[in-house]
């Protein structure tokens, strides 16, 4: 049986195609897009024309490709950046009426959990809880847990593209939307640092798109092969402090003869750095591990369960 996974994110719309074996599944098909469907109004509230377009356009397509797999069950969700548009829910009602897909438009703490079960399935947490952190454009997902339960977890609505549009205005950016975004962070994230003062965290988890470009750079400079297969990538936090004090000195095309460094990355990715500086900072951090799984393997498990629970697999 095969099954399909639609994450719609704020910066970037994910399709997974698998085929179930078991209690496993096999990966026959990815792709990422960048759809940018938050780009220009994601501060207002709005989905603006164009960037509805360009996930209509970008949806039939997956559509294609998700019949000529022979997809017999398809899950479709959509995040930050819709859930919170005036007219997210117009939005999901053309996508219905465009490709017949049914969106599920997903809560933070949804989104979170999803996440939590992603990461859990991609690498070994410990039985000591640490904290997992998932950058969005839209949002971020904060999870304190261990291998056997999430004990906390929240969502921000605070992500990379809201920082980006909100602060990031010049090129290299300036120690002075630095400062802007860190005093920002301090008043947004209050209820993170007070929540992780009760833990002794040692380690952050990274998961989503950031985090898989920074480990790339690392292990592109490093000489060290991405096999395939792998579920968890290095990121040593020495050398993560390395990158992204070089990452936010440059400018966009310096940035991009970065090894390792891909386009639907580049502009977000120094405000993205300056979040992990600051948690890490903020929560001494010693170690940084990287999660190959996030939110659309997370919703994958949850469909592969339902369908088990359904009889239908």
């Amino acid at each position: 049986m095969n099954v399909a996974v639609i994450d719609m994110g704020t910066n970037t719309f994910h399709l997974i195609i698998v085929e179930l074996e078991g209690d496993d599944f096999r990966v026959l098909f990815r792709e990422k897009v960048a759809v940018k469907i938050g780009e220009n109004g994601i501060n207002q509230g709005m989905i603006i024309p164009e960037a509805r377009e360009r996930a209509i356009t970008t949806l039939k397509r997956f559509k294609k490709t998700i019949e000529a797999y022979q997809v017999e069950e398809v899950s479709a969700t959509a995040t930050s950046a819709i859930r919170n548009a005036k007219n997210g829910k117009d939005l999901v009602d053309l996508i219905e009426k465009e490709t017949g897909f049914k969106t599920r438009i997903i809560s933070g703490i949804e989104e979170a959990n999803y996440i939590y079960f992603g990461v859990k399935r991609a690498l070994q947490i410990g039985p000591k809880p640490q904290l997992i952190m998932d950058i969005g454009g839209g949002s971020i997902e904060f999870i304190i847990g261990t291998n056997d339960k999430a004990e906390w977890m929240h969502s921000f609505e605070i992500g990379g593209l809201r920082l980006l549009e909100k602060f990031h205005k010049n090129d290299p950016i300036t120690s002075e939307e630095i400062s802007s975004i860190e005093h920002f962070l301090e008043v947004e994230l209050d209820l993170l640092f007070k929540v992780c003062e009760e833990y002794n965290l040692d380690t952050l988890i990274g998961s989503s798109g950031t985090f898989d470009t920074l480990s790339d750079i690392f292990r592109l400079n490093a000489g060290i092969e991405n096999l395939p297969g792998d579920t968890e990538y290095p990121l040593p936090v020495e050398a993560y402090r390395r990158i992204s004090a070089d990452l936010i000195k440059k400018t966009r095309s310096e940035r991009m003869k970065i090894p390792g460094m891909i386009e639907l990355r580049v502009e977000m990715i120094v405000v993205a750095t300056i979040l992990i500086n600051y948690v890490v900072n903020r929560l001494n951090i010693k170690h940084l591990r990287v999660s190959a799984y996030a939110l659309k393997e997370g919703v994958l498990l949850n469909t592969i369960q339902a369908l088990k629970d359904r009889q239908l697999y």
